[in-house]
Order: structure tokens, then sequence, then C-alpha cells
């Protein structure tokens, strides 16, 4: 799906690509046209491999040209070019820069103004609300005051957005709610560790929302960085939840207060997550499963269990613990 929210430039030469990672010449010049991840690369896209876990997206990835590091060398179809550098991961954020120029900026959309009631003439609209360009809203919705929503959000019908609200690089489903205070869409925190400054991560995903969503007050949901992050229909958000980078969320879940997300954990369908509770990132949580409130989630979870504590673990396991230090 083409990216309506971050300008790309239209190609870039490989060896414009090395020559930025500091490395040699290819003799073959080829045209690249983005950087993505090995199952949505297309032949004409760049891609990475740094981690053995991914081993059967590699397989199938239909990019020419994959960046790893060298332990992975003897691994990578003959089909493919090998690009190899010490730190595939920054090496993808510089990529990324190239392709994506204005991606690391996240400031305020400068083409922000005054709603026009006449172009929304069946939107309900708060005070000082101000939309950015190519916006499109559905039938049916209102719009608290003080909001913003920048350019090229949608928003489907029948949703309602609170007042103190910042939607940015989001496609939002039908019948959603969004209360006040809440930010979509943002840059995740996502940067590398330098001897003389840290280096930032480019977020070029969106947010995608379904239908039928709640998300609560003062949440946080921040744009995936190659690929989007995601909540599934019917999934509602208690107040000061905290969605990071890549993370995805499935349907009908229920996440309840200051529950934290760390980047690109995925979560199962119909999960219950009790108030602060922490998931660590790269974690799979499968379906039904219900995580009792204060626990850290560090391993994944398989589909119908229930865990509690930290680390969390089985709540029989949990209780049976527990009773015993009585």
């Amino acid at each position: 799906m083409k990216n309506i929210f971050f300008k790309k430039k239209k190609y870039l030469k490989i060896n414009e690509i090395l020559l930025n990672l500091d490395l040699k010449k290819l003799k073959t010049n080829s045209q690249i046209k983005d950087i993505k991840e090995l199952m949505s690369a297309s032949k004409d896209d760049i891609t990475f491999f740094h981690s053995i876990k991914y081993l059967d997206f590699l397989k199938k990835t239909k990019s020419k040209f994959v960046i790893t590091n060298k332990k992975f060398n003897n691994i990578i179809p003959k089909k493919i070019n090998v690009i190899e550098v010490s730190n595939v991961l920054l090496s993808v954020a510089k990529i990324t820069s190239l392709f994506y120029p204005q991606a690391l900026k996240d400031n305020f959309d400068l083409n922000v103004t005054n709603v026009n009631k006449k172009k929304y003439p069946k939107l309900e609209i708060g005070r000082n609300v101000l939309f950015g360009q190519n916006v499109k809203i559905g039938s049916n919705c209102s719009i608290g005051h003080n909001t913003i929503i920048e350019s090229n959000v949608r928003i489907g019908n029948n949703c309602n957005i609170g007042s103190n609200v910042i939607i940015k690089n989001t496609i939002i489903g039908n019948d959603t709610n969004v209360l006040d205070g809440a930010i979509i869409g943002k840059k995740g925190f996502g940067f590398f560790p330098e001897k003389v400054k840290n280096y930032r991560y480019p977020h070029i995903g969106s947010v995608l929302i379904g239908n039928n969503v709640e998300i609560g007050s003062n949440n946080t949901i921040d744009r995936g960085s190659l690929s989007d992050t995601i909540i599934g229909d019917g999934t509602f958000l208690d107040n000061q939840v905290h969605i990071a980078h890549n993370v995805k969320i499935g349907k009908n879940c229920i996440i309840t207060g200051q529950v934290g997300f760390a980047g690109s954990s995925k979560i199962g369908n119909r999960v219950i997550i009790g108030g602060q509770a922490g998931i660590s990132g790269h974690l799979y949580i499968g379906d039904n499963v219900q995580i009792g409130g204060g626990s850290g989630v560090i391993k994944n979870i398989p589909s119908n269990t229930k865990v509690m504590g930290y680390p969390a673990k089985n709540i029989r396991n949990f209780l049976k613990d527990n009773k015993l230090n009585d």
C-alpha cells in the first residue's frame, strides 16, 4: 500500500545506498524503489535480516538485496545479493532516512487550519479544532475542543473524537471513540546509542485502528517504524495505556489502565490484561490469554493461558508460590 503520510524519493541507486553505508560499490547499479521488511519487499526493494527467527520470511522474500550480519551469510539464498554490515538495524535506519528524508521530523503539521465547516456540514465540531490537508471523515462524527487532525488522516463513520486529541499518520474505522487527551501516530521511541550521540530511527509506518474500538483518555499510540501499529476491531483500551511502535493487538481485547506495550509485540484476539501490566518487546501473546494486573510479561504466552506476577507465570503456579510464602 502506498504510504500516504510520508513523501518518498522515487528510487535510489544501490551504489548510492552502499556509499551512504561506507561500503564498496557493486558492478551492477540497480534501481531500488524502497526499503521494506522481508515479507512485504518486492524484487525492486531492499530488505534486511537480523534474527534467525525470521528465517522462514527470508526464504520467501522477493527482494534481491538483503542487509545482514556476517554470521548469517551462509544461510542467505544464493539468488539474493548480500550486503554485509556490522549493525543491521542502524543501517536500516540510515537507508530509511535516505528514502524518506522528512521522516525524522515529527513536529507540528504546518498545513493545519481552522476547519471549513462547509466542507464537513454533518460534522459536530468543538472550538479551536484544526485540520490538515486531505483529511477524510465519515458521516455522523464529532470532534471535541482544541483537537488537531493532521494531514491525510482517515476517520470512518459514527466516530467520536474527544477534546485535546492529536491524531496523525492514522487510519480509523467506523464506530470508534477516542477519548480526551489521546495522542495517536507520533513517532516511536527508536534510537541507537553511540559514543558521540544517539542516532534516531525514522518511523514511516502508520497507526491502523479498526471498527468499534475505544481509545481511552491520555492514551499514547506510536506509529510503526517500517510496518504499522494495529488495533483490531472491538478492542477497548482504558485510560493511560501506552502502545509502542509496530505493536499489533487483535480483536475484542480488553486492556485496562496504565498497561504498557514495548515495540513489535503481537497480541492475539480476546486477550484481557489487568492494570499496570507491562509487555516486553518482540513477544507473541496468544488468543484468549488473561494477564493479571501488575504482571511483567517477558516471554511468549500460548493461547488459552492465565498468567500473573513478575515475571509472569501460570496463575496456578503464581498462587501456589505466594501461598507458600505467606
